[in-house]
């Protein structure tokens, strides 16, 4: 046994007793003190866990309001306005083709020529027929004069007279249808010079020099002629979209009609709602549509595809926002809205059409209010955000961005 320990074994048993006592005492302090000190660490660790995070940066921009025009898109086909299968009038040979083939044509413009030798010689013999009874008629003209003095005479029976009085109406009927007879071949030999009907583009020549060609409506057509400048575009609109925009009665203005080509982003040309057709067709609930398009760069051909957009005659006002701003949630469509503290609140928007790079919002929101147009991804409805302010316009337009207030 150690000297330490001594005084302890040699202590007497009350002595132990409260030694014991006091050794207890300590270790439960001990424990006591390690407790709370343990317990101050775990809240001290749950205190600084709850230490809100730094609020995410966004770009925000304020909703717009604006007179737009609403759009409906359609798919059409271009139409000459005028196309014209040119046939012959008269029979013969084919002597000359005077054009290239898909070149474009004025008005009157030479096409082809037919052998005119045999109508030339029709005209001059019916220029002698006329003369030959232009002769009759002015000598029967004179013997009924001649008569009728002899008849105040009573130097001739009034049998010969009347007979007289017949042979110039004979004489003139016979000289009308030589007239009549010049000028039909006159015409039969004008027609051996087949000209363009109206100005347009002329296909390829179906018959060549040297071929003998018929006249009739089902004689083989020499070519097709299409008129170029203007140019219809024939759409079907629905019958919503008919009231909506092309009904007489809604407005005195013309409803704005533009087109696109199948090669091109917009819309590049602007027309307008030439005819519409007098019935709607109970099969496909449409009505048929043509536009009218300038074309005088010829660069609109009859049969291209086109793409149309109708236009409503009056403007109206319309909350438009960035498309970037719009989240979805199932088959919701929502904006996160910034509030007086910076504050996103979640708001249910319902869309419209696009116009020029916007959305525009039906219902939901109002001009003026700020929401989140970049970093939708990054916040949640309640979040505070550090905002930056944009403007509100497509992101390809988009300037520079500066911090809002």
């Amino acid at each position: 046994m150690s000297n330490a320990l001594l005084p302890l074994a040699s202590a007497s048993p009350r002595t132990r007793k409260r030694i014991a006592l006091s050794v207890t005492v300590l270790a439960v302090i001990g424990i006591a003190v390690a407790g709370t000190l343990a317990a101050i660490g775990v809240n001290a660790s749950e205190t600084a866990g709850k230490t809100p995070p730094p609020a995410a940066g966004v770009d925000v921009a304020e909703v717009i309001s604006r007179k737009i025009v609403d759009w409906q898109s359609y798919s059409g086909r271009l139409e000459a306005l005028n196309r014209v299968e040119i046939r012959p009038l008269v029979s013969g040979t084919l002597t000359a083709v005077h054009f290239k083939d898909g070149s474009t044509v004025k008005k009157g413009d030479l096409l082809f020529t037919i052998d005119p030798r045999p109508y030339a010689a029709e005209v001059a013999r019916a220029q002698a027929q006329l003369a030959g009874t232009e002769a009759r008629a002015a000598y029967t003209g004179t013997d009924v004069a001649r008569g009728e003095r002899l008849l105040a005479d009573n130097a001739i029976a009034r049998r010969d007279y009347e007979e007289k009085q017949n042979a110039a109406r004979e004489a003139s009927a016979s000289l009308q249808a030589a007239r009549a007879a010049l000028q039909l071949a006159k015409l039969n030999l004008e027609y051996t010079h087949i000209v363009a009907p109206v100005a347009g583009r002329i296909s390829r020549a179906e018959v060549t020099v040297g071929n003998i060609v018929t006249a009739g409506a089902a004689s083989q057509a020499l070519s097709t002629l299409v008129s170029i400048a203007p140019i219809y575009a024939s759409f079907n609109v629905d019958e919503q979209s008919y009231l909506k925009f092309i009904h007489p009665t809604r407005s005195g203005a013309a409803a704005p009609v533009a087109l696109g080509l199948a090669n091109e982003e917009g819309y590049s040309r602007q027309g307008k709602v030439g005819s519409v057709d007098n019935r709607v067709d109970p099969a496909s609930g449409t009505i048929r549509v043509r536009a009218v398009f300038d074309n005088a760069d010829g660069a609109l051909l009859p049969g291209l595809y086109a793409r149309i957009r109708l236009g409503s005659s009056t403007p109206r006002d319309a909350v438009l926002i960035d498309p970037k701003a719009i989240g979805t949630d199932q088959d919701k469509r929502f904006v996160l809205v910034l509030n007086k503290d910076n504050h996103t609140a979640y708001r249910e928007v319902l869309l419209g059409a696009s116009q020029d790079g916007l959305q525009i919002i039906e219902s939901g929101l109002h001009s003026g209010e700020r929401i989140v147009v970049n970093g939708l991804q990054r916040v949640r409805p309640g979040d505070a955000v550090t905002p930056t302010l944009l403007p509100m316009q497509p992101a390809a337009n988009a300037a520079p961005a500066k911090p809002a207030a």
